[in-house]
């Protein structure tokens, strides 16, 4: 079999990066990009640039990138699903639950194969804690706290920070931990002028008892990504701007302290930082949903999980908007 005929719908901030890793990618060609502005980021290296996504189907190609704003995925992804193309979407799937669900229904109708770009999946820091938990080295997992802020991104214009960040730390949290969400209630506000919230402080409960929190915002000088595990025999600290994963172990020591060994909880053990490989994300994203095309094993996003974080998305606005807690089926 040859190699993969790729497209690219978007050459915008986002899109440069994909036609890089998808110019580089084993098993694929890329042979076509969609922007009506052309090649603004100068990407393209001689591909040929098309006005629509009719002219790249017309190419001949057997999977698209998609990285248009949320507000087109419908539309792109729909064409692409008519021509029998496979399509990975950048997150979120869509900007609701009724549009995410007729995206999911497009593909999976026609037996295609369709991803949600949910990148922070392949952060190298939470693969390693996931499966360090899968191999119980976490034990029971008691809550999962997310913080994700830094300054506003500028290119965003049609969603929310619920919509467009938070809903990494929803998917990382469902497939760190291998549990859906049960309830979720938030408070948002609105700070910068726009019509769409600015941050999100949420609380939910997974399907097995796990306590969540989620701190989001782009409304600070201070850039982070954080993911904080807690368990029954420890914490994973996942730093995903490093890389890093760290473990603070329970102590093993017993306390000799009169008045602090009534406390029956946990005292402080090891710290271990992890030596772990660390390839780039993005590209581990494309080679997995390259392999998935191809029929192999392969983990992705795949687009009922994507309706799934959008659905908790939703859910966590509307929690916000009523100062009621929202429960999920």
């Amino acid at each position: 079999m040859g190699a993969l005929r790729a497209g690219l719908v978007g050459a915008g901030m986002m899109g440069r990066h994909h036609a890089r890793i998808l110019k580089g990618l084993e098993g694929v060609d890329l042979v076509g990009i969609v922007d009506p502005q052309g090649d603004q980021h100068g990407v393209a290296g001689g591909i040929p640039v098309v006005q629509d996504v009719q002219a790249l189907i017309e190419l001949g190609i057997d999977y698209a990138m998609v990285a248009v704003p949320t507000a087109y995925h419908l539309e792109v992804g729909k064409a692409l699903a008519e021509a029998g193309v496979h399509a990975l979407i950048e997150k979120p799937l869509a900007e609701n639950v009724a549009v995410a669900t007729e995206l999911a229904e497009a593909f999976s109708s026609r037996g295609l194969v369709g991803g949600v770009g949910h990148i922070e999946r392949y952060n190298p820091a939470l693969q390693s804690a996931r499966s360090r938990i899968e191999a119980g080295d976490l034990g029971e997992v008691y809550q999962v706290v997310t913080r994700r802020q830094g300054p506003f991104p500028g290119r965003i214009a049609d969603v929310g920070v619920v919509m467009d960040l938070a809903t990494h730390d929803i998917d990382l949290v469902a497939w760190v931990t291998q549990q859906d969400y049960v309830s979720i209630a938030a408070q948002t506000a609105h700070r910068s002028g726009r019509p769409h919230e600015d941050l999100v402080a949420a609380t939910g409960m997974l399907s097995r008892g796990t306590v969540v929190n989620h701190l989001v915002n782009w409304l600070s000088p201070l850039k982070e990504r954080t993911t904080i595990i807690t368990g029954e025999k420890g914490a994973f600290i996942a730093d995903t701007l490093t890389a890093d994963l760290t473990f603070y172990e329970n102590g093993k020591i017993p306390t000799t302290w009169e008045k602090l060994s009534q406390f029956r909880g946990v005292s402080e053990g090891d710290v271990h930082r992890y030596a772990i490989p660390k390839p780039e994300p993005l590209r581990t994203e494309h080679e997995q949903f390259r392999d998935a095309v191809l029929g192999k094993d392969a983990d992705i996003v795949t687009l009922e999980q994507g309706l799934r974080t959008v659905t908790v998305a939703q859910a966590m606005i509307t929690a916000a908007s009523t100062h009621q807690t929202v429960a999920l089926a």
